[in-house]
């Protein structure tokens, strides 16, 4: 992903990384991994090449495994974290479908020393899912034990979850991937639209994250940076915060490079704005400190 016109991130960095996943095949079942040959292998700290930026600190999220596994990703990431501690919060996977049923889970998770917030991912789920009582009785009940709602969705369900959002005013929702709009297909309009209708509701957060893997092959910055730029316009820069997506965010685009398109997308703006988005929202989001 390159032009003579992109900008790239010229001198070193510090960022936190509101969005990284590890995995291990060899001790959990990842049963997506298995369409995506490219990604299939063990991904640790150790592998993350951030181009020789500093990660200040990183927010680990869940990462797909079976439902079974849950818990014991958990285990294994706060594992991981004893040997690094840039890993300084984790995003745990709750079947928050359960309502109800699930405060056994996220009371358990609430009592887990880097657990900031849950996500059920929702991208694949039939029209109307994210309504249903159940769904939102789950995500309500998150205000209960202080952890956020990871939202991952695609564009067509942003509508949707406006609803959602609206129905659980206590709740800080993260919304992940900027509702993944359709750059490959070039017609941002009807996303535009969501997302600002989404951002009203003052409850929700955006991630400046996996744009690049919507996109189609040979983008450049200058296809990427408008959806940035709207998500900035529509959230503000105190509402919006960087993150990596790695390793899925290698099918499209080197770190660093993706550390650009969003220093390009911050080009002109006050330095408060780029250290909310480098660092400042993710902290005080996910609740941890320098």
């Amino acid at each position: 992903m390159r032009s003579e016109d992109d900008e790239t991130v010229e001198a070193a960095v510090q960022v936190v990384d509101s969005h990284v996943h590890f995995w291990d095949p060899a001790r959990m079942d990842y049963p997506w991994l298995a369409a995506v040959p490219a990604l299939h292998r063990p991904y640790r700290p150790s592998d993350l090449d951030t181009g020789g930026h500093e990660l200040a600190a990183a927010v680990f999220v869940e990462a797909g495994r079976a439902d079974g596994d849950a818990a014991r990703e958990v285990d294994w990431v706060e594992e991981l974290a004893a040997d690094w501690p840039v890993l300084r919060a984790v995003v745990a996977h709750a079947p928050l479908e359960q309502g109800a049923a699930a405060a056994p889970r996220l009371a358990e998770l609430a009592g887990r020393p880097l657990v900031r917030g849950v996500r059920r991912n929702v991208q694949d789920e039939p029209a109307g899912f994210a309504t249903t009582d159940a769904f939102v009785t789950g995500v309500r009940s998150l205000a209960r034990y202080g952890l956020t709602f990871d939202l991952c969705v695609r564009h067509h369900q942003l509508a949707e979850v406006t609803t959602l959002a609206r129905r659980a005013p206590d709740v800080t929702i993260v919304l992940d991937h900027l509702g993944k709009p359709p750059v490959a297909a070039a017609r941002p309009g009807p996303w535009r639209a969501d997302l600002a209708r989404l951002a009203a509701a003052p409850n929700v957060v955006c991630k400046l994250s996996g744009l690049a893997t919507e996109a189609a092959p040979g983008h450049t910055t200058a296809d990427l940076v408008p959806y940035l730029a709207h998500a900035l316009a529509v959230f503000g820069a105190d509402r919006c915060m960087f993150g990596g997506d790695w390793p899925v965010s290698t099918l499209a685009v080197t770190y660093p490079d993706w550390l650009g398109v969003v220093t390009a997308a911050l080009a002109g703006r006050p330095e408060s704005e780029r250290s909310a988005v480098f660092g400042g929202t993710a902290r005080r989001v996910y609740r941890f400190g320098s």
